[in-house]
């Protein structure tokens, strides 16, 4: 029993955001998953939704496993370098602005029968 890892880097959200929607869907079958990210009303799903693809995509392809025997045992966000801005404000003084990225990766695994 392998595991199927896929991994999406630089996701120019921050990783608090994005751990709103993998944990609505950690511990749940591939495509049950899929479908709830497809209704999910927020901005990290779609790209979370597509990496989920990614991985069921290798491995069908690469592995040979059905896409009904796979479960997400493992999904997590990190933390990935922020850009740093300066706006200025009043009186001389700068305000910092902060955009902040983040690597998602998520691993398969094959149900035991």
């Amino acid at each position: 029993m392998a595991d199927i890892q896929a991994k999406l880097r630089f996701l120019p959200l921050s990783a608090h955001k994005v751990r709103l929607v993998i944990d609505t869907v950690r511990g749940k079958d591939v495509v049950e998953a899929i479908e709830m990210l497809r209704f999910i009303p927020k901005r990290a799903s779609h790209p979370v939704r597509k990496l989920l693809a990614s991985a069921v995509s290798n491995a069908e392809e690469n592995l040979g496993i059905s896409r009904d025997d796979l479960y997400i045992a493992k999904i997590y966000a990190d933390e990935a370098p922020t850009r740093r801005w300066r706006r200025f404000g009043a009186r001389g003084r700068f305000k910092p602005i902060l955009r902040r990225t983040s690597h998602v990766t998520v691993v398969l695994r094959e149900r035991g029968s």
